[in-house]
């Protein structure tokens, strides 16, 4: 892609603003803790203290939007404490340029590295920034910064307060993760009935584990609703696609095909409803023409083999997810009785994340990280926005270095179009704001509401847009400063110009030192392969020793297959925006890789669907075809990052031995030919011709 290309598509994206679920309830909260903090230091008199406070009010509140899985006031209060600390060693620095300069460059730097542990983790570390910027403009002394510290956390703790204290949709993230992910396996068994080759995406079913991990504590108070649907999903999506696959299912004409299709659609009614049971903790609503197909018939199309396992193990499992969401609707959660406690996902507690943290945080140390290296760009960017903010006469300096941070994200696509987004909402922001002080002339508390009301609809509208949250924040930043007596025209002007220094130099700077990810699109797509093919390696173990199968290696091996699927994902998305010309991975290579490394995965998973009993008989040549491939996937992986060729001369050899030794019967075989067969279409799409070779040619 080119620049134009590549700069015009940010921009779109940036300025694009999206239809979506509002929250004005949650929204309603997040201003009464601003308006609650802003209007008790008004009270007491001190305009400047309101200004101050105002901003860990709305930090705090801003960091509980996000989506994270964590309490929200365990969030709000993380805030708060980030929020004082900075604050109180910017304010104890402010006095000397260079010694300040020296903190919010180190600060900054940490604070880059904050996103090794995830995106919530970076945005609480960037508002602490911000807040170091903003606050410190305050004149006071070292007993004044202690004070200024102590109100931001009390903005915090408000926050924090009045989540506790108004409860709005308890569980509720937990409860939309969970019927998210049924949702999408009910919309899955649709399309399968039309396509039996359709993909899944599994993201809402990671989005669901994360959701289910939980502290002991919250395990305790967990809605029954969230303790058992979770694992029934799991298992139910390979079943699906067992059942439809014309290969190892019901075939592909025919009264079998049709049995098989009103099956799935009826899954598809029975997952929804489970779904909306769990959405809104209310008891399940099945319609009987669903219930009526899912009834074993007496008589007239039958399935046999395969495909007739999957049809009792799905109706098996629906009835499973029934029973775990059908349960009486509570006032309260249920407590659970001594020794009879609910199993679920360990969460860490934050004392026991903090390892895990610093982990991160090493593992990322490195010049060719990507987070590494967006962490020493932030840092010399905010140090040049703050010293040409400091040195123009425009005052508000701070503005162009939190613009830039607030802006700055790892990769090239958020970073532009939040630039982009920025600026636009900044100057309407602005220009509303102003020519509303200009006309009207309010006094403090008028001034005081109109924020209060700018960061409500901020809370309400975030989510549809940055540019439409940076107009809200922009408002609220005229507004606020208009208590404090700020003048609206040097507040227009000023930061417009500054809110688009900032942003030129957040853009600049990742032009002159990037991290591109087209460039290890091969790396990841290495990573895919050797993580789908222990997975596969699993499963076929499982079919070889039976009696020595272990569920729990196969679905860790399942899980770091979807990881490294996802990984993959996001990185082709971030490279697709990219100015860059690709090396070694055109588009049409990466298209036909994914599709063969996500066949590869499918075959995996209706493998996985019949996996036998420990008592059943080890299926012949399953453990020769495991070892061979298991032998040729270091070398393979190799190969696709250095551009070598891919040989899977061992893995065919074996399964060809295997074909002639127990012909094509038997669920491992067949799953294996289909294995081999989407190894040699990821061999095909990486060779070095435009086209490759058809897979006729491939085949002994």
């Amino acid at each position: 892609m080119t620049w134009s290309s590549a700069l015009r598509e940010t921009a779109r994206a940036g300025l694009t603003v999206e239809r979506t679920k509002l929250t004005p309830l949650v929204a309603v909260r997040g201003a009464a803790g601003v308006a609650i903090v802003i209007g008790l230091m008004l009270w007491l008199g001190n305009p400047t203290l309101a200004v101050s406070s105002a901003f860990g009010a709305f930090a705090s509140g801003l960091a509980t939007f996000q989506r994270s899985w964590r309490p929200r006031p365990v969030l709000a209060l993380a805030v708060a404490v980030g929020l004082a600390v900075s604050t109180f060693l910017g304010y104890v620095a402010a006095a000397d340029h260079v010694l300040f300069a020296t903190l919010l460059t180190v600060w900054t730097l940490c604070a880059g590295m904050a996103w090794a542990a995830g995106p919530v983790s970076g945005l609480v570390a960037t508002q602490t920034i911000a807040v170091m910027l903003v606050t410190v403009t305050l004149p006071t002394s070292l007993l004044g910064a202690l004070e200024h510290a102590g109100l931001i956390a009390f903005g915090g703790l408000v926050q924090a307060a009045l989540i506790v204290l108004l409860p709005i949709r308890p569980w509720g993230e937990q409860r939309d993760a969970l019927a998210d992910a049924l949702a999408a396996e009910a919309d899955y068994a649709r399309r399968l009935r039309h396509d039996p080759m359709a993909r899944f995406d599994p993201q809402p079913l990671m989005d669901a584990r994360e959701a289910a991990e939980l502290t002991p504590r919250q395990a305790r108070n967990r809605p029954r609703q969230l303790g058992g649907p979770r694992g029934v999903a799991e298992s139910i999506r390979p079943v699906l696609a067992s059942l439809a696959d014309p290969v190892l299912g019901a075939p592909a004409e025919g009264p079998e095909r049709d049995r098989a299709r009103d099956l799935l659609a009826a899954a598809g009614a029975v997952l929804d409803a489970v779904a909306r049971a769990i959405r809104w903790g209310r008891p399940v609503r099945l319609p009987a023409e669903a219930m009526a197909v899912l009834e074993v018939p007496a008589s007239g199309p039958m399935l046999k083999g395969p495909a007739r396992r999957s049809a009792y193990r799905l109706i098996s499992l629906l009835g499973d997810a029934v029973d775990a969401t059908d349960e009486p609707v509570r006032t309260e959660p249920p407590r659970a009785r001594a020794g009879q406690e609910h199993r679920h996902l360990p969460r860490p507690s934050v004392p026991r994340l903090a390892p895990l943290v610093l982990s991160a945080v090493r593992r990322e140390a490195r010049w060719s990280s990507p987070v590494g290296r967006h962490a020493v760009r932030t840092a010399v960017v905010v140090l040049a926005g703050y010293a040409l903010g400091t040195a123009l006469p425009l005052g508000h300096g701070y503005w162009a270095p939190m613009t830039s941070v607030m802006v700055m994200r790892p990769d090239f696509g958020q970073t532009y179009s939040r630039g982009v987004a920025r600026f636009a909402g900044t100057v309407v922001g602005v220009l509303l704001a102003g020519a509303l002080v200009a006309v009207a002339h309010p006094g403090e508390w008028v001034n005081a509401g109109l924020a209060v009301l700018c960061i409500g609809l901020m809370y309400l509208l975030m989510r549809t847009g940055y540019s439409v949250a940076s107009a809200c924040i922009a408002a609220y930043v005229v507004f606020l400063l208009g208590i404090a007596g700020g003048s609206w025209s040097q507040t227009v002007q000023a930061r417009v110009a500054l809110t688009l220094l900032g942003g030129l130099l957040a853009m600049a700077a990742y032009a002159l030192f990037p991290t591109w990810e087209t460039p290890r699109l091969r790396d990841r797509l290495a990573d895919w392969l050797t993580a789908n093919g222990r997975y596969g390696l699993a499963v076929l173990k499982a079919f070889g020793s039976p009696a020595e199968r272990r569920p729990r290696r196969v679905r860790e091996a399942l899980l770091a297959s979807r990881s490294a699927r996802t990984a993959w994902d996001e990185a082709a998305a971030r490279a697709l925006t990219e100015p860059v010309r690709h090396r070694g991975l055109s588009r049409t290579k990466e298209r036909a890789a994914d599709a063969a490394l996500a066949t590869m995965g499918r075959a995996t998973m209706l493998m996985e669907a019949h996996l036998p009993d420990r008592d059943a008989e080890p299926a012949k040549g399953a453990e020769a075809f495991a070892a061979a491939l298991e032998e040729a996937l270091p070398a393979a992986a190799t190969a696709v990052r250095e551009r070598g060729h891919l040989d899977w001369t061992g893995p065919r050899a074996a399964l060809a031995a295997w074909q002639a030794e127990v012909g094509d019967e038997g669920v491992a075989v067949r799953g294996a030919d289909l294995l081999m067969d989407a190894l040699d279409d990821l061999a095909a799409a990486l060779s070095p011709g435009p086209g490759g070779r058809n897979r006729a040619a491939r085949r002994p």
